[in-house]
């Protein structure tokens, strides 16, 4: 009898694992196999995918060869119509509609190798989408199934009738046969999915799995009547003080304001922190900015207990900070659950340069909080559109602009630009600059400001686009509601659809990791 010690050179392994850059074109090669008559994903949708929503995005690999794959995203299907596109409800499958605060997992495809389909793959596949439902607690998972098999009935049945057939066992069909014994549940039959589709007939059968362990949260109930977030944007006056301390009371006694107000944001301007050079008795602007960035410890600590302390989200302005021996301007939120997030301002002007030796940072974030997802661009960030396109694809629906103006001018380069975002991409922009003025301070001399809160422009928002607008130049607060809800329903709904109705088939941006 003949023994084998070392088994490990005969094990083939297969693996259920999320999709990587690395795998995109094998996954663009499966897709030409399984579906040899329809368009594969392009690189940017692949890319997009793993962007926006890396977890719905799951692949089989067997003995090192990706045999398998499946694509998904988060949204809430009570907003769509009951006859929906696979085009619409995916974005020309770019996912740009991907909703983390939603109810259901919507699949858009699954694929496996012809080889190996014997090997149960394809329930490996969905056994994995209904662990990622359970685990997102989400309601149900939601698909538009082929039906490859109608053109050979088209001519002596309708859709509806294959589809019963089907259900009774008396057709063999490869798609919903399968969905149905993987516990989906025909809702209806959809016409003109998938126009492409032509061995369906451009039909698809709508399924649903329910997540039995489901448990409503507020957020989701929230989102499907009204989602109201409201924010404190301070325009602050920037004059001599003798301390940290005196620094310290003046921010408290703002965020307190918004506390009273129950905002769910208070936003600084940028650069708030140069108010401390007052009293630092340093000429040099290079060397001031260096002595600035010890207080970052303090600067941090203080408005880090003051969100947890008031209860509410604290956008920090901004802080120089030094890294490596180099300085850079950072945006710092602070959430309310104590935890912070940064993000690094990536264009910086000639004057910052110049000046302070800033660097640019070189990420883009978008920030999960208890009022969905944000992003935070520093004054002239705001002016590079590619910027806030890439953001709102990711599902920010507020972009929050803190702002450092010397002139008129320069403010109007931000208030115009955080307006055109704002229209552009459907969402809120809201800006907070400084007032005021410190003699003692090299190149932070002089201010000029008019903070606002913005919104897109159609009958759903106020008259001219402005939730909330500041006084010119004047130290104060202002204070708004925003509805995440009535934002999301603009976004599908409305006539002008600038996010929806783009020409994502000859144009996209991509993001260089």
């Amino acid at each position: 009898m003949t023994t084998i010690g070392d088994v490990s050179q005969f094990e083939k392994k297969i693996i259920i694992r999320n999709i990587v850059r690395a795998d995109f074109e094998n996954i663009i090669e499966l897709q030409l196999i399984c579906f040899p008559n329809m368009l594969p994903w392009k690189l940017e949708q692949l890319e997009s995918h793993i962007r926006i929503f890396p977890d719905g995005q799951i692949c089989v690999e067997y003995d090192g060869k990706i045999i398998g794959s499946c694509s998904s995203l988060i949204v809430n299907f009570d907003d769509y119509l009951e006859q929906h596109t696979y085009s619409e409800i995916t974005d020309k499958g770019y996912i740009s509609k991907h909703n983390p605060i939603g109810a259901n997992l919507y699949g858009m495809e699954v694929m496996v190798h012809p080889e190996y389909r014997r090997m149960k793959i394809g329930r490996r596949l969905y056994e994995a989408r209904k662990r990622l439902a359970e685990q997102l607690n989400l309601k149900s998972i939601i698909v538009g199934g082929r039906i490859p098999l109608y053109h050979k009935y088209s001519d002596k049945m309708s859709p509806r009738a294959y589809a019963e057939e089907v259900l009774q066992q008396n057709i063999y069909d490869p798609v919903l046969t399968f969905q149905m014994m993987n516990g989906f549940t025909l809702k209806r039959i959809i016409t003109n999915y998938l126009p492409e589709d032509r061995e369906s007939m451009t039909y698809a059968t709508l399924l649903e799995w329910n997540n039995i362990e489901y448990k409503p949260t507020m957020s989701k109930i929230h989102y499907k009547m009204s989602f109201p977030v409201r924010i404190c944007v301070v325009q602050y006056m920037m004059k001599k003080i003798e301390s940290f301390d005196e620094f310290a009371t003046q921010c408290e006694h703002y965020v307190d304001v918004a506390s009273d107000y129950k905002s769910d944001f208070v936003v600084f301007p940028e650069n708030v922190t140069m108010q401390l050079l007052s009293f630092l008795e340093e000429r040099s602007p290079s060397l001031a900015v260096r002595k600035l960035t010890e207080f970052t410890p303090n600067y941090v600590e203080l408005f880090s207990d003051l969100a947890v302390k008031y209860n509410v989200n604290v956008i920090g302005g901004s802080h120089f900070v030094e890294k490596n021996n180099r300085i850079y301007n950072v945006a710092h939120l602070f959430r309310r659950d104590g935890s912070i997030a940064q993000q690094y301002k990536l264009h910086i002007s000639p004057n910052e340069r110049r000046w302070w030796g800033i660097n640019g940072g070189m990420k883009l974030e978008v920030f999960d909080t208890d009022c969905g997802k944000i992003s935070i661009q520093l004054s002239s960030d705001i002016e590079y559109p590619e910027i806030s396109r890439i953001v709102a694809e990711e599902g920010a629906q507020i972009i929050f602009v803190p702002y450092c103006a010397e002139d008129r001018q320069t403010f109007l380069r931000v208030k115009y630009c955080a307006q055109a975002r704002a229209i552009e991409n459907q969402m809120y922009v809201v800006t907070a600059g400084t007032v005021g003025n410190l003699t003692h301070v090299e190149n932070i001399d002089i201010q000029y400001a008019q903070s606002g809160i913005y919104t897109p422009s159609d009958f759903s928002f106020p008259r001219d686009g402005v939730a909330a607008e500041c006084s010119e130049n004047t130290e104060t607060v202002i204070m708004a509601e925003v509805d995440l809800e009535v934002l999301q329903r603009y976004r599908k709904t409305m006539d002008v659809l600038t996010i929806g109705d783009r020409r994502t088939d000859i144009y996209s941006l991509q993001i260089r990791s």
